[in-house]
């Protein structure tokens, strides 16, 4: 972390000059004049003096234009102070407390000299106040360095890939938004969502209504990141000093096509190789020396992730770059090839059941598949690997899974259309079973984060802290996923104690873990309760609590509550 403050003064050094100037001295200060006695005595002189002379040091650098370095000096002791706090454990334990933890310490010190990390601090002793921690070793950094907040560059820049080839759907250059974080060796890189389209008709709809996802004639040149993608430590605490690669979604696809535009094709579908292009740029600006690098992507992104990881991480090998450790985080692209609710014709993206519209789409983006995968089904079947619990088993990649229980894209996608009318009790019936159908496929899954909540999407979104399952959050669950794979790789270690990866709510209906992004009446805007919500939707309490046996008192302090 010193590192990088250090790194951040001196890319500002140059704008020292629009700071405000120190005041002016009537004339220059005159050097000290020498001390006679030797060496050994002055030294015993100075430490005799004890308190006053340290402050008569910081008052003559003052008035001598050093109240930049002592103020820095005191900021740097404070410093040192919060990050004794490391060491020291939760509860405050004290110097107890740290030699208790000595073995352990001096454990991660050598694993993070062997690493050469740039982020080699362990925070599980300040864990449980992460958020206050971060506010105040931030406002340390600018004391030390006042500067750094303003020259740090927190956007990521557009870079549009070299190969003119490699194409986004309407022929123009597919590309890449890049955050370089100088001395890091972890790169995220993540694939943005989008939905698909997959015939002529509903692609030229598609090009009509969200060209953003189909050109990019019209990005802008930067783009400031969140969530995961941020560089501000309290909003992602422990990726924020990563190197960033945001990926913008131009192909329409999945991130599996590999067809160019041509005279038959109105349409370039090249996901796949955007994602591989990209890789081949990215070994020129740094990639070559990363040790970690995670693939991560929302919606149509994480099926992305599913697909390539596996894929990327082979590339890399083939072009000699075996030491890299690559790793997935697939959220809300865990979709279900279940019933819909309602069957309806297969004519737009919405409508269509998932099935027959990734067997129709991968025929049309001549798709392609892991062949890990492809090997587990028929000839004309890859589709399956679309579905994440049918292609994880055959990933050799670690992948974090992220998904809601009750996802609002698969709802959408089984016609069950939440428009501000309560539901029928087959709707509720039917969301009900989707969480139980959900939470199966994922209960083999070693690593995931699954809250029983009605929404999409969520390691980009600002409020990605804040959502909880077991006690436990997203940033802390994925932040114990990167030790249990760092630790994996010792042999003889046991699994993290304190530190779960496993995480998916058993509450059984929408809503129920207190910790959901709010929700809002589509019509009035207010927002409401997790009862508010059960009631809106047409929840039976009576009902519910007689199938439960419990009073309906009770069942509704049990909702109130998120038990």
């Amino acid at each position: 972390m010193l590192a990088a403050w250090e790194r951040a003064a001196g890319s500002c050094a140059g704008s020292r000059a629009a700071e405000p100037a120190p005041p002016a001295l009537s004339s220059p200060p005159s050097p000290p004049a020498a001390d006679p006695r030797p060496r050994g005595r002055r030294g015993g002189a100075r430490r005799s003096a004890g308190g006053a002379a340290r402050r008569r040091g910081l008052a003559a650098a003052a008035a001598s234009g050093g109240w930049r370095r002592a103020a820095m000096g005191t900021a740097a002791v404070h410093l040192l102070l919060l990050l004794g706090l490391l060491h020291a454990g939760p509860g405050g334990e004290g110097r107890k407390g740290w030699r208790r933890r000595g073995p352990a310490a001096r454990e991660r010190g050598e694993a993070a000299a062997a690493a050469a990390e740039s982020f080699p601090l362990d925070f599980t002793a300040v864990e449980g106040n992460m958020d206050s921690f971060m506010a105040q070793v931030k406002s340390l950094a600018q004391s030390l360095y006042p500067c750094s907040a303003q020259a740090l560059p927190h956007d990521l820049r557009l870079h549009l890939l070299h190969n003119a080839s490699v194409t986004c759907n309407d022929g123009s250059p597919a590309g890449y938004y890049l955050k370089e974080s100088k001395g890091s060796r972890r790169w995220l890189l993540f694939l943005e969502g989008g939905w698909y389209c997959f015939n002529r008709e509903n692609c030229d709809t598609r090009y009509d209504t969200m060209r953003r996802l189909m050109s990019s004639r019209e990005w802008p040149a930067t783009r400031v990141g969140t969530g995961i993608l941020s560089s501000q430590p309290e909003e992602n605490p422990h990726w924020w000093n990563a190197n960033m690669v945001f990926i913008p979604y131009c192909s329409s696809d999945v991130w599996s096509g590999a067809s160019s535009k041509s005279e038959k094709n109105e349409y370039a579908f090249m996901g796949a190789l955007i994602i591989q292009e990209v890789i081949k740029e990215l070994v020129g600006k740094g990639l070559s020396t990363a040790k970690v690098l995670l693939l991560a992507g929302s919606s149509a992104g994480g099926t992305g992730v599913l697909l390539n990881v596996d894929r990327v991480a082979e590339q890399l090998e083939e072009m000699g770059y075996q030491g890299i450790q690559v790793r997935g985080l697939a959220d809300s692209g865990w979709f279900l090839d279940n019933k819909q609710y309602r069957r309806t014709d297969c004519i737009d993206t919405i409508t269509c059941a998932p099935t027959e519209a990734i067997r129709r789409g991968i025929r049309y983006w001549n798709g392609i598949v892991p062949e890990r995968c492809k090997l587990q089904f028929k000839e004309g079947e890859e589709w399956n690997c679309f579905f994440g619990y049918k292609i994880y088993p055959t990933l050799r990649c670690p992948v974090f899974v992220v998904q809601w229980l009750f996802d609002e894209a698969q709802l959408t996608v089984d016609n069950v259309h939440l428009t501000g009318q309560p539901v029928q009790e087959g709707q509720w019936l039917y969301i009900q079973n989707l969480g139980r159908e959900l939470r199966n496929t994922l209960k083999d899954v070693t690593a995931s984060f699954a809250p029983a909540c009605l929404s999409h999407e969520i390691i980009t979104r600002n409020h990605w802290t804040d959502i909880q399952v077991k006690g436990t959050s997203l940033p802390r669950a994925l932040h114990c996923w990167d030790r249990s794979l760092h630790e994996s790789n010792k042999n003889g270690k046991a699994p993290l104690k304190g530190c779960p990866i496993h995480l998916i709510d058993s509450c059984p209906w929408p809503h129920c873990n207190p910790s959901c992004p709010t929700i809002r009446d589509q019509f009035t805007g207010q927002e409401m309760n997790v009862i508010q919500f059960l009631m809106h939707m047409g929840f039976d309490v009576q009902k519910m609590a007689q199938q439960q046996g419990l009073e309906p008192s009770k069942l509704l302090g049990m909702l109130s509550s998120g038990n």
